[in-house]
């Protein structure tokens, strides 16, 4: 398989406008807000997050803290009553890992949160720009032809989610910008997701379980994402849309773990049809990365080989 391998500057190295005033992310103790908020703070931005208490350790120095739940609107008004942020990146989330949840469970963070966020926001004067995030698995198997089409739990939640940014949006001009990101992968990211559970069997020598593969996601780099991000909360005149954050490559899951395997010399097998596929599961998803690009100047820049390479060695050394 041939794996795209481009290798100019990081995007993501770019300086951002939004550096030059207060930001306040949700979700930061996550995967990608911890990369998020330690490039900014890197950069000097003032930043601040919302997360729950106990997770204070997860934070990159130089990052204010509001303890708080996103489900609870009372904190999240609180939060951006104190902090009075220009921008708002939300990112708290379930399900992303686990798409089966039980409906109401992610309709209460997925859902409920968004809505929390929007609520507070409007109250706040000084916010310029949301940034909302959202999935690829919106689209589900029928984009073409008839929009958006969630398949489970947490698809569904996200499409809820941006209905009702959308509606604020419609409302009363909420400055909102959905992003929908697509195969996110990188070092940090949780072992229950493709890339590092397969990873984790190839450097420890197990066989790898796992569905034929034959279905195809774009796989984009958790730096890449970040860049991304940044992107969207700066560039001008992008209030009440949805853009992809992506590479434009698709590549067969089976295809992806067998390049893991020659990357990392695993002695392992590879149980392809070991596991069958999730009800419901979408054989391909295409993104629209040229209109990303042309609102905001953002292109992926690390290709699949080298953001694997990245994350095997990562991943060795742990």
């Amino acid at each position: 398989m041939q794996l795209a391998t481009h290798n100019s500057q990081l995007a993501s190295h770019n300086p951002s406008p939004i550096t030059q005033g207060p930001i306040l992310i949700t979700g930061a103790t996550g995967f990608i807000g911890r990369r998020l908020t330690e490039r900014l703070v890197s950069a000097g931005a003032e930043v601040t997050a919302l997360t729950l208490p106990g997770e204070e350790s997860l934070l990159p120095q130089g990052v204010r803290v509001v303890s708080g739940d996103i489900t609870d609107a009372t904190n999240v008004h609180q939060a951006t009553s104190a902090v009075q942020p220009a921008w708002i990146i939300h990112l708290a989330a379930v399900g992303v890992t686990n798409p089966d949840l039980p409906f109401m469970t992610v309709c209460r963070v997925n859902v409920d949160g968004v809505i929390n966020v929007l609520d507070a926001a409007h109250a706040v004067p000084a916010v310029r720009r949301i940034v909302l995030v959202g999935s690829s698995y919106e689209y589900g198997a029928r984009r073409t032809d008839e929009g958006l089409d969630p398949f489970n739990a947490y698809s569904a939640s996200k499409v809820a989610a941006w209905a009702f940014a959308r509606a604020a949006y419609n409302t009363w001009g909420a400055p909102v910008v959905w992003v929908r990101l697509f195969q996110v992968y990188g070092p940090g990211q949780r072992e229950q997701a493709l890339i590092p559970a397969a990873i984790r069997a190839a450097l420890s020598g197990a066989d790898f379980r796992m569905t034929a593969g034959a279905q195809q996601r774009d796989f984009v780099f958790v730096d890449d994402v970040v860049a991304g991000l940044l992107a969207v909360a700066a560039a001008p005149d992008l209030e009440g849309r949805a853009l992809d954050i992506a590479t434009g490559h698709l590549y067969r899951i089976r295809d992806v773990v067998e390049r893991i395997w020659e990357l990392s010399g695993a002695r392992g097998r590879i149980l392809a049809g070991a596991l069958p596929y999730r009800p419901g599961e979408v054989p391909a998803i295409p993104a629209d990365v040229d209109r990303t690009r042309r609102l905001t100047g953002w292109e992926a820049q690390v290709g699949l080989e080298e953001g694997l390479q990245q994350t095997i060695e990562v991943m060795r050394k742990a």
